[in-house]
């Protein structure tokens, strides 16, 4: 990997996405199907997993909230900023963000830009004005789908197209954990992204997880991400986010953290398809 580690930092958020036609995406019939009815678990690393979904929400309990929206705030370790209003609706994972600081993110433009995606094209306005700019607008297209990813990430867990694996049981600063290993199935050759989730044996919560970032290459080197849980309208949304790079045994690096904080966080807020449009 000829990136340097603080060039892949401010490129995380962008990598993990989450386009309509890959594995990762599910629609709540899938989960339904997985999670609801006639149950059957692979082994028993995808029966934790399963008894974490449930534990923190579920996909089905999730949509039926419809929408919501929140404060994405994205700080890295040489202090800029990204602040960003962000909006889903489930159906369809519609997804739009309005920055009002982007010290990261398009940090050439001044001033307010909006991001959005409507079910059908991506697109960016900067200052109330459409941008039409390709390499911008690439940008957008990893960013909406990944914000939309990492909010709803635990409930996609149980996509259809996942493999898990037991890996082991563990101790970790007095707490136990059962550690389990996750890979995406696909119809190419090409490496895909691994998560390893330490799952608590007291709570059934993931306290953290390894991630690798497979479409930059970076598959040797994972990245730990620490979680910290809020209850909000009858789910637990792991609203506190660090992560730095680590050790596939969990050991991090004396790397600075990067943070990610998701704030004021709103459901059912009657959004329509056409909160989403840029016209």
């Amino acid at each position: 990997m000829k990136l340097s580690y603080l060039f892949n930092i401010l490129l995380i958020t962008f990598v993990l996405s989450c386009k309509n036609d890959n594995p990762k995406t599910i629609h709540e019939k899938d989960v339904e199907t997985t999670s609801e009815t006639n149950q059957v678990f692979q082994n028993k690393g995808h029966e934790l997993v399963y008894n974490m979904v449930q534990k923190v929400g579920n996909y089905s309990q999730l949509s039926k909230k419809k929408d919501v929206i929140y404060t994405y705030t994205y700080q890295t370790p040489d202090g800029k900023t990204d602040i960003s209003t962000e909006k889903y609706m489930f159906d369809g994972e519609l997804s739009y963000g309005a920055y009002n600081k982007h010290e990261r993110t398009l940090a050439e433009l001044n001033g307010l830009i909006e991001q959005g995606y409507d079910g059908k094209e991506f697109w960016l306005k900067h200052e109330g004005k459409i941008v039409n700019e390709k390499a911008y607008l690439e940008k957008v297209a990893f960013n909406r789908p990944t914000n939309f990813y990492w909010f709803t990430m635990f409930q996609k867990l149980l996509d259809p197209n996942l493999n898990y694996e037991f890996i082991e049981e563990t101790s970790i600063d007095g707490k136990n954990y059962n550690v389990v290993k996750i890979t995406f199935q696909t119809d190419t050759d090409a490496p895909t992204d691994i998560y390893q989730l330490y799952i608590n044996k007291d709570t059934s919560l993931v306290d953290q997880f390894l991630f690798t970032v497979a479409d930059f290459g970076k598959m040797e080197i994972p990245f730990l991400m620490t979680l910290q849980y809020e209850s909000v309208d009858g789910l637990l949304i792991p609203t506190k986010r660090q992560y730095k790079a680590s050790t596939w045994n969990a050991d991090v690096s004396d790397d600075p953290w990067v943070n990610v904080n998701w704030s004021d966080i709103k459901f059912n807020n009657n959004l329509t398809k056409a909160s989403f449009k840029k016209d």
